[in-house]
């Protein structure tokens, strides 16, 4: 009776171990519990799932030949598959697909795959013409997201910004997809995911040009590390005027750099440039567009046309002279003036967090494909963070940021101002950055001597 009493609590001990485990360090649980478990339901099970999905086809000429003359029946043949091979948040394996199957019947039966399987979720991703990628996710890895261990990428003006539903870094890279439209509504985490994109930008060699027409409440934080700063619509009008002097001067040097002469360099944007000669990437972060087009007279109108129309030459040529936007907001519609539409689609990375109305996701999302729009509507509010993410390629996923505090995003931006670019046209408009004042501590006062 002892032993049996000494084994059931050792027993609770051990489960209560693996709670806390599964809880606390879910990438160890999965290694020790979860991976071993799915596995061997996975290979126990695969034949009679894949049959039950729909996703076997009926055995060739020569299999049920080769059945009769053994006295058996041949039965549906699955998909060849490779070993699960375990991953930071779960398993892949690598499907070929028999004859006849697409792509588009896995993805039509990933949630009956998931349920048979006891995964979290499921994904399908094609690899080369006939064969692709099964992957399942053991736990929701969006549930807390935390910054990755070790840099995932090392070349310029890549990020590492936030991790995706199937345990993928999301990774921002500005030379394949040099702008982008953030919308989130108010405590929907958008502001995290700024506060992400620009420490990393800090980091590098970048100029980083701020709108804010707020009086710069959201980007004053970061003014340390910004080569100029605009929180009026005026300001932000001058600051787009310079920003595209900047850009026709960088064509100019493209094209001298590619004409005849021994230095000659056939190229038609900044990469192609020898490094000495080639100019710093200008990232310009427009916070809160919706305030920067308000008009309340013709007058704010005629600038606010203005506006629109430099910001989409900017998008449009910016490109190859390594300048590049990140437009946020709350919402971004028609409403907002003139060519807002035309804006929008020079804008191919899109970002939606939890948004306050139908119109601003499909504004976003949209033209890319509509379920990432439907998606972006069913965001929960006690999830902050979590947003759809897609690009011209039609391809979506659901993306959460790490957190990240305005005070340590401030810190990193002190910590990197001397990495500031010298970029003569924007120094007037250089914030002004208080310095911290050395305070003398208070002397103690003498006092008269008693007793």
């Amino acid at each position: 009776m002892t032993d049996a009493l000494w084994i059931l609590l050792l027993a609770l001990l051990v489960a209560a171990a693996l709670a806390v485990v599964r809880r606390r360090l879910p990438v160890l649980f999965w290694w020790l519990v979860g991976y071993p478990a799915v596995t061997l339901r996975v290979l126990a099970t695969y034949r009679a799932t894949m049959d039950a999905c729909g996703l076997t086809v009926p055995a060739s000429a020569m299999r049920r030949a080769t059945a009769r003359m053994v006295g058996r029946q041949a039965g549906p043949v699955p998909p060849r598959r490779s070993l699960p091979l375990p991953t930071g948040s779960g398993l892949v394996m690598r499907l070929r697909m028999a004859a006849g199957q697409a792509p588009e019947d896995f993805n039509a039966s990933v949630d009956r795959l998931r349920h048979a399987w006891g995964a979290h979720a499921v994904h399908v991703r094609p690899t080369k013409p006939g064969r692709l990628e099964l992957r399942l996710v053991g736990w929701d890895v969006l549930a807390d997201v935390r910054p990755p261990h070790r840099r995932l990428r090392t070349e310029p003006l890549t990020l590492p910004l936030a991790l995706r539903e199937d345990g993928h870094w999301h990774v921002r890279d500005f030379r394949t997809v040099p702008h982008e439209l953030i919308l989130g509504a108010t405590q929907s985490g958008k502001s995290v995911y700024l506060r992400n994109l620009l420490c990393g930008l800090a980091r590098q060699p970048v100029a980083l040009v701020g709108i804010d027409c707020k009086w710069g409440v959201e980007l004053a934080p970061f003014a340390p590390r910004l080569s100029a700063l605009a929180d009026t619509p005026d300001r932000a009008n001058d600051v787009l005027d310079v920003l595209v002097d900047e850009m026709e001067a960088r064509f100019r040097l493209i094209g001298m750099r590619g004409g005849t002469g021994p230095d000659a360099v056939l190229t038609s944007d900044v990469w192609g440039l020898p490094e000495k000669a080639r100019p710093v990437p200008v990232v310009v972060v427009v916070d809160e567009v919706a305030e920067l087009f308000l008009a309340a007279s013709k007058d704010d109108e005629k600038r606010r046309d203005a506006m629109v129309t430099k910001l989409i030459r900017l998008a449009q040529l910016g490109r190859a002279a390594g300048i590049y936007l990140e437009v946020c907001g709350q919402r971004f519609g028609a409403e907002l003036g003139k060519g807002a539409t035309m804006l929008r689609a020079q804008l191919t990375g899109r970002v939606c967090h939890r948004v306050n109305d139908e119109t601003s996701a499909n504004m976003a999302l949209g033209d890319i494909a509509p379920e990432a729009a439907l998606a972006a509507t069913r965001i929960p509010a006690e999830r902050p963070g979590v947003a759809v993410v897609g690009d011209s390629s039609g391809g979506w996923s659901r993306v959460r940021s790490p957190h990240l505090t305005l005070e340590d995003a401030a810190a990193v931006c002190r910590d990197t101002s001397g990495l500031i670019p010298e970029l003569p046209r924007l120094e007037a408009f250089r914030p002004v950055v208080a310095q911290p004042s050395a305070v003398p501590a208070a002397q103690p006062s003498a006092r008269p001597v008693t007793g």
